[in-house]
């Protein structure tokens, strides 16, 4: 799993209301609806991280 960092986000109010009801409605966090939303984003853009193999993430013996 990839390694999380947090970070300050300012929002609307409205739109985070409007996200929390989408994140209540899809049983999900609100923070599990916004990283939801950002990776659509960035899949529909063609900019999604690329998937790492088993083999990149062990670490040499």
């Amino acid at each position: 799993m990839a390694k999380k960092k947090a970070f300050a986000l300012r929002i609307n109010e409205e739109m985070l209301k409007a996200i929390e009801k989408w994140a209540a409605d899809e049983f999900r966090s609100t923070n599990g609806q916004i990283e939801w939303m950002l990776m659509q984003s960035l899949k529909n853009a063609k900019r999604a991280p690329k998937k790492r193999t088993d083999d990149t993430q062990q670490t040499p013996d």
